[in-house]
């Protein structure tokens, strides 16, 4: 986890150090949640675009709690936010990763809509290609938000990590629909404050 030899000089300080993790196993959705999902659980939708396979947007992460409650309470499952490291993990490929800079392939384009191909504006999940694990939109389209408070890494190994035990930031990953190539990479670590409402924060389940 972080900052290893792919991602060259665009690493930032706080992808650093890389260490190693190890996860128990766990399942993550194959895209973000899409509006008429959020709709269907919450009775409303939030964002700036609206269409029913558009990622929703524009949600605060206590609204992602709150939606992931009634999900829970509908379905009798547990559904969760990922953790940071597992957002990451499942960015990567897994075990099948082939060590790209951004979620399944160098070549940003083939993967992501970001800044230079994306109009100013989100798009459908899965129209671009996934990743070694049949994930999409893991790099660009919208950041996600993942569970953890954020925290500097420690380079000691770790076994299922949660991030820091409190803090005012929560960590957002992926980059988004109006981030450059390099804010879309696979170990690059953004935070917002819970309270944060922005066209650009959607989410994806883990479970």
């Amino acid at each position: 986890m972080g900052a290893t030899s792919e991602q060259g000089d665009d690493a930032e300080s706080d992808e650093k150090p890389a260490h190693q993790v190890t996860l128990s196993s766990f399942s993550i959705c194959k895209h973000e949640v899409t509006q008429e999902e959020w709709e269907a659980v919450m009775g409303s939708n939030p964002s700036n675009w609206k269409g029913k396979r558009l990622p929703v947007e524009t949600v605060l992460w206590d609204e992602c709690q709150t939606f992931i409650s009634k999900l829970n309470s509908l379905t009798g499952k547990h559904y969760r936010l990922p953790t940071e490291a597992e957002w990451e993990y499942a960015a990567r490929g897994g075990s099948r990763s082939q060590g790209y800079k951004y979620s399944g392939s160098n070549i940003l384009d083939n993967v992501a809509w970001y800044k230079d191909n994306s109009g100013s504006m989100t798009h459908e999940v899965m129209t671009k290609s996934p990743n070694e694990l049949g994930l999409y939109d893991m790099s660009g389209n919208v950041g996600e938000w993942c569970s953890d408070c954020y925290g500097d890494y420690s380079s000691s190994a770790q076994t299922n990590p949660k991030g820091a035990s409190s803090g005012s930031y929560r960590v957002v990953r992926g980059g988004g629909w109006f981030r450059s190539a390099r804010y879309c990479r696979v170990t690059f670590r953004s935070l917002n404050a819970p309270s944060d409402r922005s066209d650009d924060l959607g989410l994806r389940l883990a479970l």
